[in-house]
């Protein structure tokens, strides 16, 4: 859905275009895309593009993907205690939290595209039925949330920011409890 008012012949093409972002991301789904502002289709057709394989990234850890969105020079401005930096970061997390939940899957929520920032926030799903650090999963369902905010330049993120719902997941795993 669209929610910003815009011309008639450019919400035909921003139509045609966010169909081939739905058609081209099968197995991600996206539920929202807000493009904020004016923004040449060329700026909004790169952005989407390695935005979209970003996410599909994370829906499916496919590293071809993963290359095809990030620059070399990709920073992480959030960057996790024992993450490399650099496009290591996102694969080697991916790596990891795959061990613990091989099902893992995206739905991005809402993409906000304002010029060279896309904010993303998406929820995660899947079943804990690897191990995590000692804990050895059980088959329990995860569900829990992030959202991330990337700039985008010269068709590839170069930068991301994000923040994920960390003690819910680490509930669900049974490695973090609320409370005494």
């Amino acid at each position: 859905m669209i929610t910003k008012p815009l011309s008639l012949g450019l919400l035909a093409a921003l139509n045609l275009s966010l169909s081939a972002v739905a058609v081209a991301a099968d197995s991600m789904k996206i539920n929202d895309i807000v493009i904020a502002g004016p923004l040449r289709a060329a700026q909004r057709e790169a952005a989407l593009k390695a935005v979209r394989a970003f996410y599909e990234f994370w829906n499916t850890g496919d590293a071809a993907l993963l290359k095809q969105a990030v620059a070399e020079n990709f920073t992480d401005r959030t960057l996790p205690p024992g993450r490399p930096q650099g496009p290591e970061g996102p694969a080697f997390a991916s790596r990891r939290f795959r061990v613990a939940v091989p099902d893992l899957k995206v739905t991005v929520e809402k993409m906000i595209v304002a010029g060279e920032y896309v904010t993303v926030h998406m929820s995660f799903t899947g079943h804990f039925t690897g191990s995590f650090g000692q804990t050895q999963g059980k088959g329990q369902p995860i569900a829990f949330i992030a959202t991330d905010l990337v700039k985008v330049e010269n068709g590839r993120i170069t930068d991301n920011w994000h923040i994920e719902d960390n003690l819910t997941l680490l509930q669900q795993m049974g490695v973090a409890k609320l409370g005494s």
